[in-house]
């Protein structure tokens, strides 16, 4: 049994840079990852994020259900028989799921922050004062004027961070404007958009990048919808994650942080008062079975312990985090008793409250090809083949459409005047992108004719999702069941309300430029009723933020797994730090929040480890 005074579980956005801080702030500090340390170019290039999150090297296959009801789950043409599911790809690997994403980091709501520090009584979570940790996290590099302004007068009208480990850049808009039919269809598409603005691409140009940046804290407080820029999370055209800030705090003070890779997590172990005293592990690769190279048996896996003499810190995701609980004691009784597992804390919230986006996509194939995908193959180069002209580009210069993520244009609206934020982003991809399937990054690549119009829902009110172990055996995923609209708890129907209306947006925003398509492919001139566009979307949404499954909350909430510092009831010495501590899914993308969160946690906990050693 090795012994450290911090041990983290999981590498991803929450638990890498908490790991990272905890190590600079002088603690030894070991962070377990289950999977390996992969940097090959699906890593590194951000065009190839879909071949990321299907690469064998660093995904984990999870199949999840979207409804109980089997034969309403078996009209979505993605659920795949064999698995009892639809593929929701993870990644197991160093830096967690920030290896595979999109790279879009948009700010969350004011309310998300605000509605914290309500349930919490605590003001360190308000808006206002969390803002700080974006500020400290980020080092923007697109806004050039107003850091020039900041340095000078020290004046952050923004709140823009610009010396923080995550640069933010955006992609190059002349990009698209350099392709005759995608640059008239994203004009006709902004002009739909832009009431009163005059017909010249310059001014649209303008609108982008002085109001469209919706990381802005002047766009966030005044609540604006409207045309987008999407910041990228990117160093020089190149991926930047979890991974890079793990790595660079180890270089930094290699003698407090210790990284173990094929390291999964099997139970946190607790001594007679019920504080976590360490971590079980096995050693090895590939053993867990969301990972698509695992085989039968341990595979020669060694079991080890790991000694923690001030905290354990939990940091494995929406679905991993809830299952290393429920493995340790620590969830409902019902379900821990059923797999024979003596309960430590009775705890009927730790894997309950799962939420997520709602996402359905509209796509057309349009009368030519776009020029500028004619020199790629939106994939590294195959073993004997030459590297296609963009891999070229950005091996040399980190320019191109590969430093880009797909999307060309973006906006948030509001799907009800009513709604006190926007809780719509709507984005058009040059690709052909029906949601996750086996495979499903193969017609991403191959598309060179597709325009895709997704349609994200920010902010459900279907609370009604739960992750459960399907066994003790720690090497078997959890069975996720997301209970989509009705079926869940949101029994008026807001949701799908929403997402119609999003849907209808974009099919009118499509009409500004139809000289342009050949067809509507999907889903098709068959769906055209609102009856007819509701089902296609109850059959066939998807979703990739799973959140909220160990919610923080009030003390007499029974379903509330962690306090406002992130503390698991009922215990001492245990934590979470990751995307299931939000009550409610926070902003658009999930995944700024979480980097948030990550800082908060770090000065919360090495608060109260100064408080312990007075």
């Amino acid at each position: 049994m090795s012994e450290f005074e911090y041990v983290v579980v999981g590498s991803g956005a929450g638990g890498g840079p908490l790991a990272a801080n905890l190590a600079e702030a002088g603690h030894s500090v070991l962070l377990l990852e289950a999977g390996g340390d992969f940097d090959g170019y699906n890593y590194q290039v951000p065009a190839f994020h879909p071949g990321a999150s299907e690469d064998p090297e660093m995904t984990w296959e999870f199949f999840v259900r979207h409804y109980a009801d089997d034969a309403r789950q078996r009209k979505d043409w993605k659920f795949t028989a064999d698995r009892d599911g639809v593929l929701y790809p993870r990644a197991g690997t160093l830096g967690g799921c920030t290896a595979h994403n999109a790279l879009i980091l948009v700010y969350p709501t004011n309310d998300d922050w605000n509605g914290i520090a309500e349930i919490t009584g605590d003001r360190s979570w308000s808006a206002a004062r969390m803002r700080r940790y974006f500020e400290r996290l980020e080092g923007c590099r697109y806004r050039g004027f107003s850091r020039f302004i900041y340095k000078l007068l020290t004046l952050n009208r923004s709140r823009h961070g610009y010396s923080g480990w995550l640069t933010t850049e955006e992609a190059d808009p002349e990009l698209a404007l350099e392709d005759r039919e995608l640059s008239a269809a994203i004009k006709a598409a902004a002009l739909a958009n832009l009431h009163g603005a005059s017909d010249r691409l310059l001014r649209i140009l303008r609108f982008l990048f002085t109001e469209g940046d919706p990381n802005d804290w002047r766009f966030t407080a005044r609540r604006q919808d409207g045309l987008r820029l999407v910041p990228l999370s990117r160093d020089r055209g190149a991926r930047i994650g979890a991974r890079e800030r793990v790595l660079a705090a180890r270089e930094k003070c290699p003698e407090n942080l210790t990284i173990r890779l094929g390291a999964l997590a099997t139970r946190v172990l607790f001594d007679e008062d019920r504080r976590a005293v360490g971590v079980e592990y096995l050693d090895g690769t590939s053993l867990y079975r969301a990972d698509p190279r695992h085989g039968d048996g341990e595979g020669g896996a060694s079991r080890r312990t790991v000694r923690a003499t001030r905290e354990v810190i939990l940091a494995g995701g929406a679905f991993n985090t809830p299952q290393l609980l429920q493995l340790s004691g620590v969830g409902p009784r019902e379900l821990l008793e059923e797999h024979g597992i003596d309960v430590l804390v009775d705890l009927p919230g730790v894997g309950a409250n799962l939420q997520d986006r709602y996402e359905v996509s509209l796509v057309q194939r349009m009368k030519k090809p776009f020029s500028m995908l004619a020199n790629s193959t939106m994939r590294p180069p195959q073993a004997g083949d030459p590297p296609d002209p963009a891999f070229e580009e950005w091996l040399e210069h980190r320019e191109g459409i590969y430093t880009t993520n797909g999307a060309v244009l973006s906006m948030i609206k509001r799907s009800a005047d009513w709604k006190p934020s926007p809780d719509l982003f709507l984005f058009a991809l040059v690709t052909d992108f029906r949601g996750y399937y086996p495979g499903y990054s193969r017609r991403v690549q191959e598309s060179k004719d597709h325009l895709t119009w997704a349609v994200l829902k920010g902010h459900t009110a279907n609370a009604g999702g739960r992750v459960a172990i399907r066994s003790p055996d720690p090497r078997d995923t959890p069975r996720v069941d997301f209970h989509y609209f009705d079926e869940g708890t949101d029994k008026n129907g807001k949701d799908l309300d929403a997402v119609v209306e999003g849907f209808r947006i974009v099919r009118d925003i499509s009409r500004s430029y139809e000289h342009l398509v050949d067809e509507e492919v999907h889903p098709g001139p068959r769906v055209d009723t609102d009856e007819e566009i509701r089902e296609f979307i109850q059959n066939e949404a998807w979703g990739h933020h799973a959140s909220c499954t160990c919610k923080i909350g009030r003390g007499d909430d029974p379903m509330a797994v962690l306090d406002g510092r992130f503390r698991v009831r009922g215990t001492r010495g245990l934590r979470v730090v990751d995307a299931s501590v939000f009550p409610r899914i926070p902003g658009l993308f999930i995944v700024s929040a979480v980097y948030m969160i990550a800082e908060k946690a770090s000065d919360v906990i090495l608060a109260d480890a100064k408080r312990a050693s007075r």
